[in-house]
C-alpha cells in the first residue's frame, strides 16, 4: 500500500510543479490553487509512505516519479525540446526508480 501511495504522491509532485509554473508567481488563480492542493496531498502522501519505506529510498523515488512525468509533460505540452538523449535519459531514470522498489524488497 505504501508503494502505491508514494507513486501517487509522485504523480502529484509533476502536477504541483506544472501547475506552480502555470500559476505565474502566483498572478493565476487556478493554477494557484491546484498548486497548494496537489502541494498538500503529495506531501502528505510522502509521509504516509516513509512511514513503512525508508526515507532515503521513498524520496528519491517520489522526486524520480514527480521529475520523469513534469519533463514528459513538458516535452509533450509546454515546448520543452526533445531529444533522444532526453529520452534515453529519462528511461534511465526511471530504470533507476524500478531498482529501487526491487532492492527494498530484497
Amino acid at each position: 500500500m505504501s508503494w502505491i501511495v508514494l507513486i501517487i504522491s509522485g504523480v502529484l509532485e509533476a502536477v504541483w510543479a506544472t501547475a506552480l509554473g502555470k500559476s505565474e508567481g502566483f498572478t493565476k488563480l487556478w493554477p494557484t490553487v491546484l498548486f497548494f492542493v496537489a502541494l498538500v496531498l503529495s506531501m502528505g502522501g510522502l509521509a504516509f509512505a516513509l512511514r513503512e519505506i525508508p526515507t532515503g529510498t521513498g524520496y528519491a523515488v517520489w522526486v524520480g516519479v514527480g521529475a520523469t512525468l513534469t519533463v514528459v509533460y513538458a516535452m509533450i505540452f509546454g515546448g520543452e525540446p526533445t531529444s533522444i538523449i532526453k529520452i534515453v535519459l529519462i528511461l534511465v531514470l526511471i530504470g533507476c526508480i524500478i531498482g529501487l522498489k526491487l532492492v527494498d524488497d530484497a
